[in-house]
């Protein structure tokens, strides 16, 4: 290893490789780092991957290596390690498990929905799946103590099941249909309790923004605020098509005879279905928004607004923040 290139003139490995601030550049970009094929690569490659992204960052490459290797590393290294602190994410929390499990949980919620055990137990693997998730994404500058999160998954938990199982007694006399879509009330309604439940600490203390050229003007509350509720709505907007969608497709399909017949196969079937769906649908509500959120000056906090003023004049129109995913 003593020999080592340099890197390319003007690469920069952590540039983000499609334009950031339109849809579809983000769309590529989600779509990259959420495939789930990510999750089937050795342990070995993804160390790899991560030695090579970190001697790119410092200037040096192997040899001969080729900008497609490195986009590849780049992507295997998004895919597995956190962004903060660079650690090998738990393969459940990644988001390239998303589709694998987000499918199984979600075929399953959709399929067993008719006994209130049944919906207790998936909706609790759901809220499981889900702790899981945001506790391996969290952000590393606002952390969160095992209490809190205990806390969060309790609420979280309790608010779906009492969404799920109440829905349920109450649309015993209600169409079919609306019994298929009792689930994703119960989702809906848990992303909105975890979530800020999980990420607390933003909203009490605030977060850190930035003006235009990434100088900290202080911690906002408002600004925490607004990144939460964009991760809440995305949340919503990756589940709702497959759990909205699906059931009146299944309440069709299942008044077929064929369909009948081969009762045993609709769990698989809904499965498979929820994973199409959540293949497109997790890079789509993750591109939803725009990673660096950005906040009008007048919708700040007084005091910190007042003291941007006073050090800035009206050089700072907008401030700046990650919304976390």
């Amino acid at each position: 290893h003593s020999k080592m290139a340099t890197v390319p003139l003007g690469f920069n490995i952590d540039a983000p490789r499609w334009d950031q601030s339109t849809f579809v550049g983000r769309l590529k970009h989600f779509l990259n780092i959420t495939d789930p094929r990510t999750v089937l690569v050795p342990e070995e490659d993804l160390d790899r991957a991560k030695a090579l992204v970190e001697g790119c960052r410092a200037g040096l490459v192997p040899p001969g290596s080729s900008q497609e290797q490195l986009l590849y590393a780049k992507k295997l290294y998004d895919s597995a390690f956190h962004p903060d602190s660079g650690e090998k994410m738990n393969l459940i929390g990644r988001m390239s498990f998303q589709v694998p499990g987000g499918m199984a949980i979600t075929g399953c919620m959709l399929q067993f929905y008719r006994t209130v055990p049944a919906v207790v137990f998936w909706q609790w693997v759901n809220q499981s799946f889900n702790a899981f998730v945001n506790y391996t994404n969290r952000n590393a500058a606002s952390p969160i103590s095992l209490r809190q999160i205990g806390v969060a998954y309790v609420t979280a938990t309790g608010a779906a099941l009492a969404t799920a199982v109440g829905l349920n007694l109450y649309t015993k006399q209600a169409p079919p249909l609306l019994a298929r879509w009792v689930p994703f009330a119960a989702v809906a309604a848990a992303n909105c309790v975890n979530i800020p439940m999980m990420r607390q600490q933003e909203i009490i203390n605030g977060i850190t923004v930035t003006d235009g050229d990434n100088n900290e003007l202080g911690r906002s509350r408002r600004a925490a605020v607004k990144g939460i509720a964009q991760v809440v709505v995305s949340r919503i907007t990756m589940a709702a098509p497959g759990m909205i969608i699906l059931p009146i497709i299944m309440e069709r399909l299942e008044k077929f005879t064929f369909m009948q017949r081969i009762r045993v196969l609709h769990g698989p079937l809904q499965v498979l279905l929820c994973g199409g769906f959540l293949l497109f649908m997790v890079p789509a509500a993750c591109a939803l928004f725009p990673q660096r959120c950005s906040l009008v000056l007048a919708d700040l906090e007084l005091e910190l607004r007042d003291s941007i003023v006073a050090k800035h004049g009206d050089k700072v129109p907008y401030v700046y923040f990650n919304k976390g995913l």
